[in-house]
């Protein structure tokens, strides 16, 4: 290693020289998922242009040259340089390795990631991935002696380099134009792979409407929601909002491993038709609660106005959020009560950075053992099948699929080991969410309380299909394995027994998180003019004086959808 830097230190570049090879370097070498998904796209094509195809890689060299020069002066040359190619190998790294695209969801996913579930993708394999085609390069190019020349003199260099490149640039525009226009339009995604500069642009638009944009001002949907319960019985539903889990992996859908052993005999229904707002957490969470929906979806609005949770509290209901998820609940608890699991105690269900599920029963039931209020909500937020340690969302008892994948580098794991233990992930969940329904089937046998679970996850994950691991993916050509949701629903078969044969029929419909905000309402009864009836699925199920029977029969626009 020291002959190698001694060797390049003996070197004398002109910052041109270093400028050229540097960016040659992250073009050629660290844009190669890039250039593999953008050839793909375009030997599809019936006829192509392979000199419009060798183009690209120029074009792409004399752009990233062309910007460069802005900042190649003196001190700042080598530091920029370094900053360049770590940042770039961390993009081909996550890129080559989980199939992962630095969009605008991406960095707002990542700048919301907790310390633990950053650490989760540190291993061996990433380390020596990273010190090959980062540290390194980094290493020879701080080493290498440069040479300067006058002011003028570098400004004249730096200038000719540019108008060299900017000259290219527009010679291959000017040739192929009708071709770039024709792939740009048509496979939109491809920038998304575009190392670094994919990363820049979507940090650059995250910091600006998230910092730079005013806080807008709190909006009320609703200023008197109020609960119908003509038979003033208590009622207690649970939601347990699921982390990482894809319906294809439920065999309650028809998965061919028995995932839903537990709660296949509890006279569950599952929906087997539901899609995710988004495909991360940061997006789906504060999604699923909002009055506006999948299309119409927008953080800083969302945060700035009511949500469901807001509605039914101020309805009168009493509402608790209890998270074993580490990554919050992304502003959506931030006015009601919220209990956060520690994960520092020596709590045999915690490792010091997590806890398994099972540890949410334990304030499920002192919630239960005390209720307040004639009507009850309590949010459940699981850690679910959050990878890429999977392996530690379960306790050894629960380890069912074997042989399993008992690392971070999941890559590195057989296809069956990989599915193993993402399927015990699933199981281990199904077995918690048999708790939480044993919990609420005593209350309600007990107390002659209505009870009630609905369980939905946020989104779904991909497990090396067509090369895709983990999720996060643009929704727009995300895979289904990343979009399609399980939807449990359960209710006590003491009071609503013709209700849970009712929703049995409507297990095939077509439902999305967009849905979740009106079928709390429902299930809550609450009459409010946020209340969109028709986007409630099980509205028709819902027995004479039970249900939030809407005077004000709201609309889409009526609702601000």
């Amino acid at each position: 290693m020291n002959k190698v830097t001694n060797l390049f230190n003996s070197f004398t570049f002109s910052t041109n020289k270093l400028v050229l090879f540097t960016c040659s370097y992250v073009i050629f070498l660290l844009n190669i998922p890039f250039f593999i998904k953008t050839t793909a796209a375009i030997t599809r094509l019936d006829e192509f242009n392979q000199f419009f195809l060798i183009s690209i890689p120029v074009l792409l060299l004399c752009l990233s040259v062309f910007l460069q020069c802005f900042f190649a002066f003196r001190w700042i040359t080598k530091p920029l340089l370094i900053l360049l190619v770590m940042v770039s190998s961390v993009v081909f790294y996550s890129s080559i390795t989980y199939g992962i695209v630095f969009d605008y969801g991406m960095i707002q996913n990542t700048v919301e990631t907790d310390t633990a579930e950053a650490l989760s993708y540190v291993n061996f394999s990433a380390f020596i991935f990273l010190f090959t085609f980062g540290i390194l390069p980094s290493i020879l190019i701080a080493k290498i002696r440069l040479t300067y020349k006058s002011f003028l003199g570098e400004l004249f260099d730096r200038t000719k380099l540019m108008g060299v490149s900017f000259g290219i640039v527009v010679l291959i525009v000017l040739v192929f134009y009708s071709s770039y226009a024709s792939i740009g339009r048509n496979n939109r995604d491809l920038v998304g792979y575009l190392t670094p500069y994919a990363l820049i642009d979507s940090t650059v638009k995250y910091l600006q409407r998230n910092y730079l944009y005013p806080p807008l001002k709190f909006t009320l949907l609703d200023t008197n929601p109020v609960i119908v319960n003509e038979k003033h019985t208590k009622h207690v539903t649970v939601l347990v909002l699921g982390e990482t889990a894809r319906a294809q992996s439920f065999s309650l859908n028809g998965y061919h491993k028995p995932t839903n052993q537990f709660t296949e005999k509890l006279g569950v229904v599952s929906f087997k038709n539901v899609s995710s707002c988004g495909t991360a957490t940061a997006v789906s969470v504060p999604c699923m609660f909002s009055r506006l929906d999948k299309e119409n979806y927008d953080k800083r609005l969302a945060i700035a106005q009511q949500n469901a949770l807001d509605i039914i509290h101020l309805a009168g209901a009493d509402v608790l959020w209890v998270s074993n998820n580490n990554g919050s609940c992304k502003g959506v608890c931030n006015r009601v009560k919220t209990l956060q699991i520690d994960t520092t105690n020596t709590d045999p269900l915690c490792d010091g950075k997590y806890c398994v599920d099972e540890v949410l029963l334990r304030p499920l039931k002192q919630k239960l053992a005390s209720l307040t209020h004639e009507d009850t909500l309590i949010v459940l937020h699981m850690i679910g099948s959050h990878g890429p340690t999977y392996y530690k969302r379960y306790p050894d008892k629960n380890r069912i699929f074997i042989p399993d994948c008992q690392r971070s580098d999941i890559q590195n794991c057989s296809t069956e080991e990989l599915a193993n233990t993402y399927d015990n992930t699933i199981a281990y969940t199904d077995y918690v969410l048999s708790k939480v329904i044993s919990e609420l089937n005593m209350l309600s046998q007990s107390q002659d309380i209505e009870t009630s679970m609905i369980y939905i996850s946020d989104h779904g994950e991909s497990l090396g299909e067509s090369g895709v691991f983990l999720h996060g993916l643009p929704y727009a050509f995300a895979p289904k394995e990343q979009t399609h949701v399980p939807l449990i629903y359960w209710a006590d078969s003491l009071h609503q027994n013709e209700r849970v044969s009712c929703v049995s029929k409507m297990s095939d419909k077509n439902i999305s998180h967009d849905n979740v905000f009106d079928i709390l309402l429902s299930e809550m009864s609450v009459d409010s003019k946020t209340f969109i009836k028709q986007n409630n699925p099980l509205n028709q199920c819902k027995t004479a004086g039970a249900i939030a029977q809407t005077v004000h029969q709201n609309t889409k626009n009526g609702a601000n959808r």
